[in-house]
């Protein structure tokens, strides 16, 4: 069984992606849209990637945002996994980490 990750591990992992925040066993980050409808366009498109990588944040919507949250339950904490899931959805953000 794989071990959660390091604080130190941790680090170079987090710098590469723009807006997310590690807060002890999970990372997270706020994205912000104009209204509803992006909203849940984005929430949609989060759905697709956590089923495609078998890995599925928890979500907390409101009218125009989605805070994203990551954790690997399996080891206790983070993985490397769940920076690879992060990357995938910054790659919705084409606004360099000001969000969607």
């Amino acid at each position: 069984m794989a071990k959660a990750l390091s604080a130190k591990q941790v680090k170079p992992l987090l710098a590469p992606l723009a807006g997310w925040r590690s807060s002890g066993k999970e990372i997270s980050r706020t994205f912000s849209f104009r209204n509803y409808y992006e909203t849940m366009a984005f929430v949609n498109a989060v759905a697709f990637i956590a089923h495609r990588q078998d890995h599925h944040p928890d979500l907390e919507v409101g009218y125009n945002k989605c805070t994203v949250r990551y954790s690997s339950h399996s080891v206790g904490g983070l993985s490397e996994k769940d920076f690879a899931a992060a990357a995938a959805v910054n790659a919705l953000d084409h606004r360099d980490g000001d969000g969607i």
